[in-house]
């Protein structure tokens, strides 16, 4: 490759962030989520489009989402906060192995009369589409107020379901006669537990490591974040375990952990999920070839009713129903079970792997994945309301940026206050932080000042808190604490510990 070609290629990639970067206003705006619109923009540049690129590597496809999903997986994991997932675990953990058993099962079955194809292409289409889409539910999710455990098990079952799915989908692509039922049970146990022990424990280790050793420069704390996700994914790959579930694992401890230069952390990963999104989803855009799509239109949309209208609703009230979860929100999370990326790129392992009719596979997951989540994205905060489950978002919660002053043996707190925190109104002295820590510095307006103990904090202040090494976390907690309850917090009962 040329220069010059080098140039052109920097010119066109450039071109396509800034298309798709704009192209988030209407997704938000729409409430559908962004995969559209980059599929849409992928489909454009393709052979059937204005681009008339030709792209047919599905091999090349299937290691770049993967890539993409690892980022995303790490960005969804560092964005969930304990206290919302931690009840739902079990739950979760439900719908994504005996919910993604049930849902196979049913869609298969759908997908074997209605389509003709042999039972091993109809349980790879029912393995495939058995799958919800972190980035897709990430994205929609967290602009509706909803009830935690909702959103709780919803985010777990998206982060959890990808390791069992793409076992099942590696065991149907494979040649050769599939594994008994029990075999690939073990096979998920013992894949789950190697990844969940391996992400685990690499994320308590980065956590300590990163709270405890000072970084030459801000800069770096990001980078060292996405770093040891991305060791927990291949750790627990190498080790014969699900890597996706480590890496999720890991972002997970990570988010909850109070690491330093959090909010810079945060807007990292975000930045970094969305080029992976907008990449991956800009590819399988450019893989698929819209005129060979119209025989397979009906035989997608069917498989997609069965398995929006029957399969996940039936997963959803077998595996929720003995947790005792309201009618309400067993209806919502069976509307909520997105489709995205995700189940396209696992419609690229039968491709790679030569199983028979796999470009039909991909054509109808395609389509389903297409039709549905334009229905289903759009139409989750109306029936929420309908089902009365959306309320007022909780009081937002504080910037609390943390750097480690290390030969001081001390911590430096930088804490803004966001318009709806119940900080506002409250004097320094009421904030009653430990002793040990103190508001050395208010920036109000661009204009910082040393605040007495009489100054009244106001929406939009930035606070720099000086704490020791002994009571760092409590000033955290402390901070927090009165961020969600006001200078009452005490009395009220309001915690400290969110995130």
């Amino acid at each position: 490759m040329t220069v010059h070609h080098l140039n052109q290629l920097l010119l066109v990639c450039s071109l396509v962030l800034l298309v798709a970067v704009a192209a988030v206003r209407i997704s938000s705006r729409s409430g559908l989520p962004s995969l559209l619109v980059y599929l849409g923009i992928g489909i454009a540049m393709g052979q059937d489009g204005i681009g008339d690129i030709h792209f047919d590597n599905a091999e090349l496809t299937q290691v770049i989402g993967y890539a993409a999903l690892v980022v995303i997986l790490a960005e969804g994991g560092l964005g969930t906060k304990w206290k919302e997932i931690g009840p739902a675990l079990p739950a979760a953990t439900a719908l994504a192995l005996a919910g993604v058993a049930v849902s196979v099962g049913v869609t298969a079955t759908a997908a074997h009369f209605v389509t003709g194809l042999e039972w091993r292409q109809a349980l790879i289409i029912g393995a495939v589409v058995s799958s919800t889409d972190a980035a897709a539910v990430f994205s929609v999710l967290r602009k509706i107020p909803l009830p935690s455990r909702v959103t709780g098990t919803l985010e777990a079952e998206s982060g959890f379901n990808d390791a069992p799915v793409v076992i099942l989908v590696a065991a149907f692509s494979t040649a050769g006669p599939v594994d008994h039922w029990y075999v690939l049970l073990g096979e998920i146990a013992l894949e789950l537990a190697i990844g969940a022990a391996i992400g685990l424990a690499v994320g308590w280790l980065g956590s300590w490591g990163l709270r405890h050793v000072a970084l030459p420069a801000s800069g770096l704390y990001p980078i060292a974040v996405m770093a040891i996700a991305v060791t927990a994914y291949a750790a627990g790959s190498l080790a014969h375990g699900s890597g996706f579930l480590g890496v999720y694992l890991a972002s997970m401890v990570m988010g909850n952990a109070k690491l330093p230069h959090w909010p810079a952390t945060r807007g990292f990963a975000d930045g970094l999920g969305w080029i992976a999104q907008i990449g991956m989803f800009v590819l399988l855009g450019l893989l698929v070839t819209p005129h060979e799509l119209g025989d397979d239109v009906l035989p997608a949309l069917v498989i997609g009713l069965v398995l929006t209208m029957v399969a996940r609703p039936l997963s959803v009230s077998l595996c929720l129903t003995p947790f005792r979860v309201p009618w309400q929100e067993q209806t919502l999370m069976s509307w909520a079970g997105l489709r995205g990326a995700v189940p396209i790129i696992l419609a690229t392992i039968p491709m790679v792997n030569g199983v028979d009719s796999s470009r039909r596979i991909f054509n109808i997951v395609f389509v389903l994945v297409v039709v549905y989540t334009l229905v289903q994205g759009p139409t989750l905060p109306w029936l929420a309301r309908k089902l009365r489950l959306g309320g007022d978002p909780e009081a937002a919660d504080l910037g609390v940026e943390s750097a480690p002053l290390e030969r001081l043996r001390g911590h430096l707190l930088s804490v803004a206050i966001p318009d709806g925190s119940k900080m506002h109104g409250v004097e320094v002295d009421e904030l009653r932080l430990p002793g040990g820590a103190a508001v050395t510095l208010v920036v109000r307006e661009g204009t910082s000042f040393v605040p007495a103990p009489s100054t009244v904090l106001r929406r939009g202040d930035e606070l720099l808190v000086v704490a020791t090494d002994p009571v760092r976390d409590a000033a955290e907690r402390r901070l927090r604490a009165v961020g969600h309850g006001g200078k009452l917090a005490d009395w009220l009962g309001t915690s400290g510990d969110a995130r």
